[in-house]
């Protein structure tokens, strides 16, 4: 969703005709359009690679052929720049295009285009004035994408700001959804058009470098920063409640680390009732993907290795069938997580918090940067001392300290370009890949007990014990070269 003055919402088929019996709704009287929009392209998809759209737009009686950049860095793409005109639908003219040098790359493409795909669908339209001086205009689209003979629904709510504050924006969706079942829309019609018209399948999500910069209020920054956990998040969503692949569990519950660690990066400067509601609420959806990911694990990395080791007992097959159920069963709990309206609450919830943040020009993202990575990394090498010397659980808090040591430097990575950033945190990842291989270990041996109590997994628990063991020699040299790199942020 575009959070600066609009947001998209999708919305069940089946509970659609509610939202005009909503209070919001009640004294405003909705216009109703037909709404068709044509996307072409080549059949190389050459418009897409260079994010130009070329599309007719039919609205009512008004047909206008409009050309546009977008910026495809957002969740939703964004106009940099666009031209229209009022056209016969198929007749494509790029003479009012401003930009030369894309009217004329336009130009040498015009005889391969081809309509793509459409968006076709009924807008009833309300125009909201919840106070004095706020007007929010809300449209419920109700239609199909249509690509290659295959279609999708569309079923979705979209408000836009048109006076008023972005809290006020927020405010109505937020009323919305304690009568209806919205959940924050994190692709455009525009991108799923794209999908359909290639039938693709779901991609897993992984997290892109954030665009900080030392100009920032501290407070922009973290903005930034959650806008960008929510985005990876969001992408992974549908993955996690419609596929069996289990890396949409681990990048989701990625993304809530991140998030997480963000906020206590930022902990002195956030306001103390924002930490204590909302870190609680990821914790826990944290700790619900965690359960599903250290099976997923476990079933695929460490028992595999235990099989091997243990062809002659029978042991491993009890456990292999629990693993199983295990696994089965926390995936239904995950699925159902995403799925459910506090999930969508937390959402829009939190980003409304976000969005409203205070911020102050005293505190720049360049002073605040060094103190967070020198707090981190004094806490890195004190807990590095005790893994060494004691058990998982030390190790385990040494594996947290690093996570979020490195997910700090990633926030804070535009400050601080060159050779010395780069290698600290080669480093700093080639430890934390240890650390995660320790744990992995660490967690496989209260998988086993729980599977296996007592004596019958006896033997197991045994055997990954010293697997852990024989990888300790390899973490104190891993830790001893990491201690020799030179901090980037201290220059």
């Amino acid at each position: 969703m575009d959070m600066e003055n609009e947001l998209n919402l999708s919305l069940r088929p089946g509970v659609a005709n509610r939202l005009a019996r909503h209070p919001l709704l009640i004294q405003a009287k909705p216009i109703r359009q037909k709404v068709s929009n044509t996307y072409y392209d080549t059949p190389d998809l050459r418009l897409q690679r260079e994010s130009v759209v070329v599309r007719d737009r039919k609205r009512g009686s008004t047909c206008l052929s409009s050309v546009k950049r977008v910026s495809v860095s957002e969740r939703r793409p964004t106009s940099d720049a666009e031209w229209a005109v009022a056209a016969t639908p198929g007749e494509l003219d790029f003479s009012h295009v401003a930009d030369s040098s894309l009217r004329q790359w336009l130009e040498s493409v015009r005889q391969e285009l081809r309509p793509a795909f459409t968006t076709s669908f009924t807008r009833d339209a309300w125009l909201l004035e919840p106070r004095a001086g706020v007007r929010i205009e809300l449209a419920l689209d109700r239609g199909w994408i249509e690509a290659q003979g295959r279609r999708q629904p569309i079923c979705e709510v979209g408000l836009e700001l048109l006076s008023g504050e972005v809290a006020d924006l927020f405010s109505a969706a937020g009323e919305l959804q304690t009568e209806l079942p919205l959940h924050p829309e994190s692709c455009s019609k525009f991108q799923r058009g794209y999908r359909v018209l290639t039938d693709q399948a779901l991609q897993v999500v992984k997290a892109v470098p954030v665009a900080s910069d030392a100009g920032m209020t501290a407070i922009a920054a973290f903005r930034t920063i959650a806008r960008s956990c929510l985005k990876h998040l969001q992408g992974n969503e549908q993955g996690v409640r419609e596929s069996d692949n289990p890396e949409f569990v681990h990048q989701a519950r990625v993304a809530i680390r991140r998030l997480r660690s963000a906020i206590r990066v930022w902990k002195p400067l956030l306001p103390e009732s924002f930490v204590n509601e909302f870190d609680p609420l990821w914790r826990e959806l944290a700790q619900k993907l965690g359960e599903t990911r250290n099976w997923d694990v476990f079933l695929a990395e460490t028992l595999p290795a235990i099989v091997a080791a243990f062809s002659a007992g029978g042991e491993h097959a009890r456990l292999t069938r629990y693993a199983r159920q295990r696994c089965a069963i926390n995936r239904r709990a995950a699925r159902g997580a995403l799925a459910a309206d506090g999930y969508s609450r937390l959402l829009l919830e939190f980003t409304a918090a976000v969005m409203a943040l205070p911020e102050s020009d005293q505190d720049r993202l360049e002073r605040f940067a060094p103190r967070c990575l020198d707090k981190r990394a004094k806490q890195v090498r004190r807990l590095a001392a005790e893994a060494l010397e004691s058990d998982a659980a030390a190790r385990h808090r040494l594996r947290v300290a690093y996570k979020r040591l490195r997910y700090a430097l990633e926030f804070f990575a535009p400050l601080f370009p060159g050779e010395r950033l780069r290698s600290y945190h080669v480093s700093a990842s080639s430890l934390q890949e240890l650390l995660g291989r320790l744990n992995d270990l660490a967690v496989a041996g209260q998988l086993t007990d729980e599977a296996l109590p007592g004596e019958p997994g006896e033997a197991i628990r045994c055997w990954l014990e010293a697997q852990s063991e024989s990888l300790l020699p390899e973490l104190r040299s891993a830790l001893d070269d990491f201690h020799r790199q030179a901090v980037p942020w201290r220059a």
